[in-house]
């Protein structure tokens, strides 16, 4: 008796769990037939680089465009991408995360093109050029005359102004910001970032693009370095400037500096010379094992400012200083500098505050 009443519960159990099975399932065929509807059409990427062509090969995996357009100015660096992406699906399929018809769907549905025209009906266009503002001036020049009037513009920008951008464009209440993370296809985290004229209607479509691709979407306004960065890359620069020197900018006119100071005449909020200080608080190991151990990173500060290039760290402190003079927060450490000048820039360069071989990292230098 025992027996029959544990089989008939057993059976129920069952009996409930592929009915919610085949909900769950009914759900998602749902889910995604709505994604495919809602979303845009076709999609287009701008520059297929370590940025790029990662969110080109994301957008064409999803399966919700018909098509996806991968543009590159110049026929070498259209190959190079289109070898990223290919060798990415490869790995994919070798380690059973998408089946060998998928990877070759995905492949299928990228236009691949050095021919700008291409874009011109494009229902999304994400923009993943070098931080270059010029270049991104002539390219948003370009596009805005070319594209049909309700494409929507988005720049994977980490550091530079959307509102700026957004300008440029000639259609600013169309434009914002989606910040992908490296790599792509692994971080699940995209910052979606507006301006002051963004439409709501346009961001709540870019924000729900993310969703329909597989990512995590976030919203910010378009403030320095939107979240992650904004709070990472300083606090990378604090961590150099335990390690090294620091420079950090004042104002002081130049002839009070060199003949001396009236007491009367003289104001702290108009010093301009730059003061170099030595901290050496504590060494490049025991701040990073101090940030894994005590504060529960997955990697130290330094480790990551290595890992991400030290000249990205230097030029995105470099522009923030120049553009935001009054924010104590953004400095740009000496020892960074200095790096930076004699090209030992990290992981990429095989020496930083490490050296490396690789991606493995060894003691620091």
């Amino acid at each position: 008796m025992t027996l029959l009443f544990a089989g008939r519960r057993a059976l129920a159990q069952k009996s409930r769990w592929i009915s919610k099975s085949i909900t769950m399932q009914r759900y998602n065929m749902a889910r995604s037939a709505s994604s495919a509807a809602d979303t845009f059409e076709k999609v287009g990427v701008v520059g297929l680089g370590l940025m790029g062509h990662g969110i080109c090969q994301v957008a064409a995996t999803s399966s919700v465009h018909s098509s996806v357009v991968a543009y590159e100015a110049e026929q070498t660096f259209l190959d190079k991408g289109r070898s990223r992406i290919e060798s990415s699906l490869s790995t994919m399929v070798s380690k059973g995360r998408m089946t060998q018809d998928d990877a070759d769907a995905a492949l299928a549905s990228i236009v691949f093109t050095t021919d700008i025209d291409a874009l011109q009906d494009a229902d999304f266009i994400v923009e993943a050029v070098i931080e270059n503002l010029d270049l991104k001036r002539d390219l948003y020049g370009n596009l805005g005359s070319l594209c049909k009037p309700e494409t929507i513009f988005a720049s994977n920008t980490s550091s530079l102004s959307i509102t700026e951008m957004a300008y440029m464009s000639g259609r600013p209440e169309q434009f914002l910001g989606v910040h992908f993370f490296n790599p792509v296809q692994i971080m699940k985290l995209v910052e979606v970032a507006r301006t002051e004229f963004t439409s709501p209607e346009v961001f709540e479509k870019a924000y729900q693009w993310v969703h329909h691709i597989g990512k995590v979407p976030v919203k910010c306004n378009d403030t320095p370095g939107f979240i992650v960065n904004r709070l990472l890359v300083p606090s990378m620069a604090q961590a150099m400037l335990m390690c090294g020197q620091f420079l950090h900018f004042f104002t002081i006119p130049f002839f009070f500096f060199f003949f001396g100071l009236i007491y009367n005449s003289f104001s702290f909020q108009n010093l301009h010379f730059s003061s170099w200080t030595d901290r050496n608080d504590a060494s490049v190991h025991d701040i990073d094992i101090s940030m894994k151990l005590g504060a529960g990173h997955p990697m130290g500060p330094l480790h990551l400012a290595d890992y991400v290039g030290l000249d990205t760290c230097y030029y995105i402190l470099k522009g923030w200083t120049e553009k935001y003079p009054d924010e104590p927060s953004f400095v740009v450490p000496q020892c960074l500098k200095e790096k930076v000048d004699q090209g030992d820039l990290g992981r990429k360069t095989g020496k930083g505050f490490y050296h490396w071989d690789g991606d493995k990292r060894g003691d620091p230098v």
